[in-house]
């Protein structure tokens, strides 16, 4: 956490450069495009200083207030920043329509082309680097604000083909056209921004997460664990919280029992990067539980009919699994 709190840094002091960079462009052009640019620049700067204020309160440790840490403020900031992703792109479709309808000139051009190109590179680069160290370290703010800057290159992409194309053809109209186009675009991206960002803070289940555990518990799978049910994942920042209950024989002692449940966490803590919090909860088996239960067993109630394969759907469900229950589904 403290690498991406650095890293953030960073990338606010960067945004601000180029912001000015930007500004200093549009003076000198006086194309609307540029100054849409400009404008979005600025919802760098401030999701930047944002995700700074998230990062610093997810690295706080947990206190009686906030048994569970402070990680869920990532996705707080995330979706304001998609929210203001989107109002920038909204603002950009907005100017190029007046432009359309107004008309504009511009000068010097060749300039502008060089200042917002190189703002474009630098971009890019900052964008690919924070997505990065956003998925190494599980950082939805580092993973956000980088694809907010690669939005941003490629807007910036789209202001410096405008550019190019008014200068080589004269046709003003163009400036306000492709601007037009990437202003959309932005506006997508945000919400997708957001619909992640409510997903977390709703602690919506994550298929692609709840399937990589389920296929470790797969490959792994133990005869004594007769079955793994009503399990949950939630994450904090970086942090992931796994609810799950774990049938086991009923003639187990406590120490026996609670061996098989730590052969569980240890195999899940040895297939992940993340800090990960386990509350498991032990069912005793039922006599119907004879009927998927692989182990050779003398005290069997019912003969052993078919082991149930574990799946993201019947490992989420509430109740033990049952021969019965599945044929339903």
């Amino acid at each position: 956490m403290h690498k991406s709190l650095s890293f953030q840094k960073v990338v606010a002091f960067v945004g601000i450069v180029l912001f000015v960079g930007k500004l200093i462009a549009w003076q000198l052009t006086n194309s609307d495009a540029v100054f849409s640019d400009a404008m979005e620049s600025i919802v760098n700067v401030v999701s930047a200083f944002m995700g700074l204020y998230s990062l610093y309160l997810a690295a706080k440790p947990r206190d009686n207030d906030h048994p569970y840490g402070h990680g869920k403020v990532e996705f707080v900031t995330a979706g304001i920043e998609g929210v203001l992703i989107a109002i920038a792109g909204l603002l950009i479709i907005i100017q190029s329509v007046h432009s359309l309808l107004t008309g504009i000139s511009l000068h010097q051009l060749d300039w502008g082309i060089g200042i917002v190109g190189a703002t474009a590179l630098i971009n890019y680069i900052m964008g690919y680097i924070s997505c990065k160290k956003g998925e190494r370290e599980n950082s939805l703010v580092l993973i956000s604000s980088g694809k907010h800057l690669q939005s941003d290159t490629i807007s910036t992409i789209g202001v410096v083909l405008s550019l190019l194309l008014v200068y080589i053809t004269n046709w003003l109209w163009l400036d306000a056209v492709v601007a037009l186009l990437f202003g959309g675009y932005i506006v997508v991206v945000g919400y997708k921004i957001v619909r992640k960002a409510l997903g977390g803070i709703m602690d919506e289940r994550d298929e692609q997460l709840l399937a990589n555990i389920v296929q470790v518990l797969k490959e792994n799978r133990c005869a004594e664990w007769i079955d793994i049910h009503n399990m949950k994942v939630q994450q904090f920042g970086s942090h992931l919280h796994i609810d799950a209950h774990i049938t086991l024989p009923y003639y187990y002692s406590l120490r026996e029992a609670h061996q098989e449940m730590e052969k569980v966490i240890r195999l899940l803590l040895e297939h992940t990067s993340r800090t990960v919090e386990f509350n498991f909860h032990m069912d005793d088996c039922k006599p119907f539980s004879c009927e998927i239960c692989t182990i050779e067993c003398t005290l069997r109630k019912r003969p052993f009919v078919k082991k149930i394969e574990w799946n993201a759907k019947n490992i989420s469900q509430v109740k033990k699994h049952k021969l019965i229950e599945e044929t339903k589904v």
